[in-house]
């Protein structure tokens, strides 16, 4: 088996910097983490919010601090910076090859969805975003390592895709019409579910999409690990 991961983001419309911020890192006893954040509101404040939270996240996971720990610290800080008047939302993904699980931390109202072949599991349980006390824990969702699996995270942008129009996205079907073709690549998934939310936004984004797509997939090939980024600069 291999782990496959794809990221799609995009700014919100008019808006220069992205409020969302995501960076991926190794695992000091094997695996990856992957780091989502979304600060409150949008542009150069929300950004600097988010990139805040998910350094402090990344820095503890790199020193061997569980996830839900560094959560936890990284709402701590937040708290005590901004006076709680500051939020922000944190989704980590967590493959880790010492218990071969994977470990998802969630401070964010925002659903996921956990995918085992065509059948969707949505998980909205109660989740309250960094920065809001001194008492914030993450939800905590550990999944064995299986061929098949598929988690899909996502910023607010996703949820609230075309409903100042009326028409909220059909986030669950989108995701059942692609997981319908045959061994579907991550990347198309968090492509489809971005580009349809940026429809329905009249192609101007109400607000920061990011979508992150972790995929478990029969291995192929050598034991290369590789890693692909696309970075669109406007002239």
């Amino acid at each position: 088996m291999e782990i496959q991961i794809a990221v799609a983001k995009i700014n919100k419309y008019a808006v220069s910097e992205s409020g969302d911020t995501l960076e991926v890192i190794e695992r000091p006893t094997g695996g990856l983490s992957v780091v989502l954040a979304d600060g409150q509101t949008s542009g150069r404040g929300a950004k600097a919010v988010s990139m805040m939270v998910v350094r402090k996240v990344i820095s503890l996971i790199a020193e061997g601090v569980r996830d839900g720990a560094a959560a936890r610290a990284a709402s701590d800080a937040l708290f005590a910076e901004r006076a709680g008047k500051v939020t922000c939302t944190l989704n980590i993904a967590s493959v880790d090859m010492l218990s071969k699980t994977i470990v998802l931390a969630r401070n964010n109202p925002a659903t996921m969805y956990i995918c085992r072949g065509e059948k969707i599991e949505e998980h909205a349980e109660e989740s309250v975003s960094l920065g809001t006390s001194r008492n914030v824990r993450p939800v905590i969702t550990e999944l064995t390592i299986e061929a098949g699996l598929t988690i899909v995270i996502f910023s607010d942008g996703i949820s609230h895709a075309g409903k100042r129009r009326g028409t909220p996205m059909e986030i669950r079907q989108i995701i059942q019409s692609v997981l319908e073709e045959q061994d579907p690549a991550p990347q198309q998934l968090a492509d489809t579910l971005l580009n349809e939310a940026v429809r329905l936004d009249d192609n101007r984004p109400a607000d920061d999409i990011s979508v992150l797509v972790l995929r478990v997939s029969p291995r192929i090939g050598d034991d290369v690990r590789r890693m692909n980024v696309r970075l669109p600069i406007n002239a």
